[in-house]
């Protein structure tokens, strides 16, 4: 393969080595397959084109400056998986099976891996989906699970710096007792013509309101929303948000740091009290927010003039990057090493 460079990387695809495959038939699991083909032979009527089943996650493999590929909160993916699978009636993926063929696919694609201080990490992507043929809305009998992988740059092309967000009312994002709590692709295909009226309009992204009410800070389009107020640090509690690996790491730091954590419903009034905001996901760990333009309510909230990610949020991206790539202790076992 050409020399990648590492530190120009974007936030894609890149095409790698192998893919690991695993099919779900006749009430059970089959052997692992490793496959060196990026395209996937599936039926027109299989479930996931027609009703919606499919599930995915998003997970991160880091080489240290020992050299050793560390994998960042493996089983909490497995378990988050098993939920989204539950939420929409599909098979569920043993963990044991879903850690397997995650580290395979690592373990095939390690050339890929990008090396130490490079600015770069391996995504891993693994999604399961309905594969039989059906033309009658219910579940599917026969599925699929894929892990596939590509070496990716920051998600945002600023990288850690504050970018501005915006509420929009005459969105939705999911509904109150829908499916937001499940990572499936439906909720980020519904997040996408709210999101490209952001772009346009000069925000990296949307913050939603609750569906029901407009009255609570619900998550971004891609990630969960934080606020920092003093030694707090406050996040929206909601059925319809899905439980971010990244928020629930960031909010163990901050209480290892001595913070108060709240995970309760945040009225967007309160906005004005916070110090600092950030979202935080796999992709970005944590992206500053510099304001938030509440458009219908002629509001803005700004929560950095001079266009530097405030003292906590800096922290706590540190702290979290440093153990994903071994320079802190792992004390909370969150990390895997790849043999």
């Amino acid at each position: 393969m050409k020399e990648i460079d590492w530190s120009s990387l974007a936030f894609g695809y890149m095409p790698t080595d192998y893919n690991v495959r695993i099919n779900y038939r006749n009430g059970e699991w089959g052997k692992l397959e490793v496959s060196s083909s990026a395209y996937i032979n599936l039926h027109i009527a299989a479930t996931a084109l027609h009703y919606g089943q499919e599930a995915f996650e998003g997970l991160k493999a880091f080489r240290g400056k020992d050299g050793k590929i560390r994998i960042f909160r493996l089983e909490e993916n497995a378990k988050r998986m098993q939920s989204s699978c539950e939420g929409i009636l599909m098979a569920k993926l043993p963990i044991d099976r879903f850690k397997e063929a995650v580290l395979e696919a690592v373990r095939l694609n390690e050339r890929f891996v990008p090396p130490y201080e490079s600015g770069a990490s391996l995504y891993i992507r693994p999604l399961l989906f309905g594969t039989e043929a059906q033309v009658g809305v219910k579940p599917a009998s026969e599925y699929m699970f894929i892990v596939f992988v590509s070496p990716v740059g920051p998600y945002f092309k600023t990288g850690f710096k504050p970018s501005p967000y915006a509420i929009l009312r005459h969105f939705d994002r999911v509904a109150p007792l829908g499916t937001g709590r499940y990572k499936i692709g439906g909720n980020y295909a519904a997040s996408l013509m709210a999101g490209e009226e952001a772009h346009k309009r000069g925000y990296s992204a949307v913050l939603y309101l609750d569906a029901k009410e407009k009255k609570y800070l619900d998550e971004c389009g891609p990630a969960n929303f934080f606020g920092i107020r003093g030694n707090s640090y406050i996040t929206p509690k909601s059925e319809s948000i899905l439980p971010s690996i990244t928020n629930n790491s960031l909010m163990t730091l901050a209480e290892d740091l001595g913070m108060t954590v709240e995970c309760r419903p945040v009225p967007v009034e309160e906005l004005a009290t916070f110090d600092e905001a950030g979202a935080c996901g796999t992709a970005a760990v944590i992206s500053p927010v510099l304001k938030v333009d509440d458009l219908d309510e002629n509001k803005s909230y700004v929560f950095s003039k001079d266009g530097e990610a405030g003292p906590v949020c800096t922290k706590l991206y540190n702290k979290l990057r440093a153990i994903q790539y071994g320079d802190e202790p792992d004390t909370h076992g969150w990390v895997t090493i790849v043999e």
